[in-house]
Order: C-alpha cells, then sequence, then structure tokens
C-alpha cells in the first residue's frame, strides 16, 4: 500500500507562483508513472502533467510552458511548479501514482486546494 499526501496548495494572485509537493510513503517513483490530477467545481478531473519512470514528462496543453512537474527520488516526493497562475488554474489537484505494468490500481492523494483569484 502506498501513501500519498499533497501539500503547498493556497489562494494566490493571478500571475503568482505554487509549488505543489505530493510526498510518497515509499520508493516508488522507478515502478510507477507519477502525475498531477486537477478538478474544478463542475468539471471532470483531468491529467495535468506526469513523469515516467526514465524521466519522459508530459503536460496539458493549458499548462505548457507554465508548469513544471519533477521529483526528487531520495525524498519520495513529486513536485508541481506552477508559475503565471491564472484563475482558470483553480482546482483541487491531486497526486497520482500510476503502476507499470497496469496490473493493479492505482493510488491517488486527497488533494489540495488551488485556487487563484484577485
Amino acid at each position: 500500500q502506498v501513501q500519498l499526501v499533497e501539500s503547498g496548495g493556497g489562494l494566490v494572485q493571478p500571475g503568482r507562483s505554487l509549488r505543489l509537493s505530493c510526498a510518497a510513503s515509499k520508493s516508488i517513483f522507478d515502478a510507477y508513472i507519477m502525475g498531477w490530477y486537477r478538478q474544478a467545481p463542475g468539471k471532470q478531473r483531468e491529467l495535468v502533467a506526469h513523469i515516467t519512470p526514465v524521466g519522459s514528462t508530459k503536460y496539458a496543453d493549458s499548462v505548457k510552458g507554465r508548469f513544471t512537474i519533477s521529483r526528487d527520488n531520495a525524498k519520495n516526493t513529486l513536485y508541481l511548479q506552477m508559475n503565471s497562475l491564472q484563475p482558470e488554474d483553480t482546482a483541487v489537484y491531486y497526486c497520482n501514482a500510476a503502476p507499470l505494468p497496469p496490473l493493479r490500481s492505482d493510488y491517488w492523494g486527497q488533494g489540495t486546494q488551488v485556487t487563484v483569484s484577485s
């Protein structure tokens, strides 16, 4: 079993930055695709970014050039650096661990709220 705990959310003005963190309870980055998803009120959960065990990354078009996903293997921690935040980035952000191969269920964190407002 793996626990994922997000932190770093909050209220921020448009144009500012936040960094989200996701601490995993054990070392899993070599066997899981680690991702950030978000869900805004009334909308479906969507992929924001993910990073594979070999370090390949993927971003949603809406965040390319503004958000950066990274990880610290020694700390078992995943990050999402969010720059130039906009009101449409307001959502609950979730950390996800998808096993490779996909023979088991994903793990999800509890979510952290990001609100972008002036």
